[in-house]
């Protein structure tokens, strides 16, 4: 694709980097079939493509609109394109230099940024998202059904391991999942545990960063990344093997830390260091196997597992945990269009919610179309997002391995 970026971006890193992303496109269309919400919309210009050729356009100089923020938002990030592209776009980063631009040329109304100002401020502030899901959680039974099945009873999380082994692995925390479900992180340690090595909390920024940097809050998100860093690299000094991620929306970011950080001279080298180490808990398990295999208590029953986004597209690190969950003597029900988003994408399913809910009620027709006894996961998000759509109970895959281990 041929460009000719406007002066205002040409020569900055972004317009760079978005130069060659859109250069690197052939215009095959071959993103369109695997675009959610193409899928739902059957809009050009809400598929890949289309979204390609709107941002191509505005970094050329044309004035975007309404409109084309629209379409752009409508966007999950998904980036479903990307594994069947093949050319190798970029496009989630594409999109996100696209959306960055629109947005300081666009703008919000009042009513956009109160939304998007209220959903990084309570989702960030641990105090304050702990406070409201415990009285969302105490006022439960009287609640709409609606309502009811966003706010789930807390699982208990059980104990935290208190042997110190000579191997350590630090975890990334602070996360709204150890309010919503802190038996992820528990049960993460105690197989780590199993395996030897000890999962060490280290309170660091609050977040990965993610949550920010995809609502253009970049100041936000740089801060939180630096925070991060700043936490882990005393221990990464002292020999931490790996940081283990239990949400792979989490890992993503963090194993993108290099990237989003290079430009920045105190932390560029860091940020690739720690980027180096970021694991998702899905290939620390997978390293360990051979260790953890013969302690499994096989289990013959059936499952539906839903492969999240971030860990098959933005990782591409695919079919690794249906290996696993088959190794622990699951029998996984085949589910259609495995590729496809389940709607939650981060704050998505709150911004578009006609369309989040549209993909989860999809998504959990091909879940539940070959009757599973539940339905397992790998990120908090979807797990959250599918669970206010069945009554059968929807758990990290590690939990599952957690308790064939005890």
């Amino acid at each position: 694709m041929q460009t000719n970026l406007a002066d205002f971006i040409k020569d900055t890193p972004e317009g760079i980097e978005a130069d060659a992303i859109l250069r690197s496109c052939v215009h095959c269309g071959f993103c369109t079939a695997t675009c959610p919400t193409y899928q739902i919309l059957g809009d050009e210009l809400d598929g890949p493509r289309g979204r390609i050729y709107l941002i191509k356009q505005v970094l050329e100089g044309a004035a975007p609109t309404v409109k084309t923020q629209q379409h752009l938002d409508r966007c999950l990030t998904c980036r479903s394109c990307e594994s069947t592209c093949p050319s190798g776009v970029e496009y989630g980063r594409l999109v996100d230099i696209g959306r960055s631009v629109v947005e300081k040329k666009v703008g919000r109304t009042a009513g956009e940024l109160f939304k998007r100002r209220a959903l990084r401020k309570g989702l960030l502030s641990k105090k304050t998202f702990a406070a409201a899901i415990a009285l969302g959680r105490a006022v439960r039974p009287v609640l709409p059904a609606s309502l009811k099945a966003k706010i789930q009873p807390r699982r208990a999380p059980g104990a935290w391991p208190t042997t110190q082994h000579a191997r350590t692995m630090l975890l990334l925390d602070n996360c709204v999942q150890d309010v919503l479900a802190p038996s992820i992180d528990a049960a993460a340690a105690r197989v780590l545990d199993v395996a030897g090595i000890t999962l060490q909390r280290v309170s660091a920024g609050g977040c990965c960063g993610a949550l920010s940097h995809h609502l253009n809050a970049h100041d936000e998100a740089v801060q939180k990344v630096r925070a991060n860093i700043d936490a882990w690299w005393p221990h990464v000094e002292r020999g931490a093997e790996a940081i283990v991620v239990t949400a792979s929306g989490c890992s993503v970011m963090v194993k993108d830390y290099g990237h989003f950080m290079k430009h920045d001279v105190a932390y560029a080298t860091k940020a690739e260091k720690i980027a180096a180490l970021a694991k998702d808990v899905s290939e620390v398990i997978a390293a360990e196997w051979l260790v953890l295999r013969s302690k499994v208590k096989a289990s013959n029953e059936k499952i539906a597992y839903h492969p999240p986004c971030t860990l098959q597209h933005g990782m591409k690190l695919k079919g690794g945990v249906e290996f696993l969950l088959k190794q622990m003597g699951f029998a996984l029900s085949p589910v259609s269009d495995s590729h496809l988003c389940c709607g939650s994408a981060g704050t998505y399913s709150v911004l578009q919610p006609e369309i989040g809910n549209e993909l989860k009620s999809r998504k959990l027709a091909s879940l539940t179309a070959g009757a599973p006894t539940q339905i397992a996961t790998a990120n908090i998000g979807c797990m959250t997002h599918l669970q206010s759509g069945t009554s059968l109970q929807v758990l990290h895959w590690i939990e599952l391995l957690d308790q064939r281990l005890r």
